[in-house]
């Protein structure tokens, strides 16, 4: 009965707000009728952030899916109750006596989710573990992530696109993201096509069956196919590569991830001179052990601005299972990072009349959020101390991030910072702008209809913004 009465409330607020609702604006009409998209397909909110006058809205009280700019709730979240010099830890532990440079046991590491524990990071772990006097390791490789518990993942689910890096699981030991890019360099002498990895890991096998046809350099993946067995610890490249192409790279993932946590560990430690040629297991840290070596992220004000300006999915995932494990307790899972966030919601007065984030990354069908529910933690975050960093998290129209081919030609290049959200029949942008006269508003445009990510639906954003920024 209660979830009727809500969303009844929903259905009334829904009728008046489109009963209120302001012309669209002259170009944002025009582009509308051309691609011939229903009105009842954009949902407009903007405000004025400092006098809080309403601007334009249209349909600003529907649920929509917002796709990726629901990681502007995840990350506002994450910066108010995480605070935004939080780091994430990775902690090294030597189970066994050291002798001289050797370490006479296994070596354990234990992750705490640092979403940004990319190659060039895990370098400087391992030479952190070089500094604590180890260069030999006699025993094996034990990894503990039981920070987070992720449960039943299918990398398919989504667009069976099991190998898009997109996809890929959260992990509290997550490196690198799970990819490896791929480089493909045609031989012209042999006919064939050199294929290189980065990083090049030991226990992933690569079969090359690629041949060279001539062409320019172009079609969907340079016409390479690419198969996998299972569990995906070989990767079979198949097909006819242009060799108009000098290079091409290709990012995948592989392995699971502590398979790939192996193989990374040990490729890059024997690269830096260590010596190590045993297994990896699973393990859990002795709570009243002490770490030889605890390794610190980045702070998490530097972290969003890598989550909102170019999209990472993964990362924003890592935010909420991390918000889970700070908040609840450990394990972090993605239904308590769910409740950290409605929880939150309720305490600031912000809960919508009808919210769904599944994952947080915006990675899904069924997520759904009003712009006018969205326009409102913007205008939250404005008034916060922190609003520099989550302003600064955002693409700069026409510079940076998602948004740096857009906009050229205009003067929108430099005067907004936005988070875009695309995929199949959704897009959206939410952030600020700054008009010629000097107003800062905050923005909310989300569209669903079919094909609208296709290109009407930045048409209809450039359009709007152009109005926005001559008020």
């Amino acid at each position: 009965m209660k979830s009727t009465f809500a969303l009844l409330l929903c259905l009334l607020a829904a009728f008046a707000a489109h009963s209120a609702d302001s012309e669209l604006p002259p170009g944002v009409r025009s582009v509308m009728k051309l691609r011939q998209l229903p009105d009842d397909s954009l949902s407009i909110y903007v405000e004025d952030v400092n006098t809080g006058e309403t601007v334009l809205q249209w349909r600003e009280g529907e649920p929509r899916n917002p796709a990726s700019t629901i990681k502007l709730l995840t990350t506002l979240v994450s910066l108010d109750v995480l605070g935004r010099a939080y780091r994430w830890k990775t902690e090294v532990y030597a189970n066994g006596d050291i002798h001289g440079d050797r370490l006479d046991g296994d070596l354990l590491i234990k992750g705490y989710g640092d979403p940004f524990l990319v190659t060039e990071r895990v370098w400087q772990l391992l030479r952190d573990i070089r500094f604590a006097g180890i260069r030999k390791i006699d025993g094996d490789l034990l990894i503990d992530d039981s920070f987070f518990e992720i449960g039943n993942y299918d990398p398919a689910a989504f667009d069976r696109q099991p190998l898009r890096a997109y996809n890929v699981a959260p992990n509290a030991l997550l490196m690198n993201f799970k990819v490896v890019r791929y480089w493909f360099e045609p031989d012209p002498e042999s006919q064939a096509v050199n294929v290189r990895l980065d990083p090049a890991l030991d226990n992933l096998r690569v079969r090359n069956q690629l041949g060279l046809a001539p062409g320019r350099c172009r079609g969907y993946q340079r016409g390479i196919t690419i198969s996998t067995n299972e569990p995906v610890d070989e990767v079979t490249f198949s097909g006819k590569f242009p060799d108009g192409c000098k290079r091409y790279a290709m990012d995948r993932t592989a392995l699971s991830h502590n398979e790939f946590v192996y193989g990374l560990f040990g490729l890059l430690w024997r690269e830096s001179g260590g010596e190590f040629s045993g297994g990896w297991k699973n393990a859990l840290a002795n709570p009243d052990a002490e770490p030889i070596v605890s390794f610190e992220s980045r702070p998490l004000s530097e972290m969003i601005a890598r989550v909102n300006k170019h999209s990472n999915n993964v990362m924003a995932r890592q935010l909420l299972y991390t918000l889970s494990a700070e908040v609840n307790g450990a394990p972090g899972t993605e239904e308590g990072g769910r409740e950290v966030i409605a929880s939150w919601l309720n305490e600031k007065d912000l809960e919508p009349c009808k919210l769904a984030i599944e994952n947080g990354a915006g990675l899904s069908r069924s997520s759904r959020i009003a712009a006018v529910d969205m326009a409102s933690l913007l205008t939250f975050a404005w008034r916060q101390p922190y609003m520099p960093e989550y302003l600064a998290s955002m693409s700069i129209s026409g510079l940076d991030g998602t948004l740096s081919r857009r906009f050229r030609g205009t003067d929108l290049i430099g005067k907004a910072h936005l988070k875009t959200g695309s995929m199949d029949d959704v897009t959206a942008v939410a952030g600020y702008l700054q008009s010629r006269s000097g107003r800062r508003l905050a923005v909310v445009a989300m569209q669903n209809h079919k094909d609208i990510h296709r290109g009407p639906g930045e048409e209809v954003q450039e359009a709007l913004l152009r109005w926005l920024f001559e008020q």
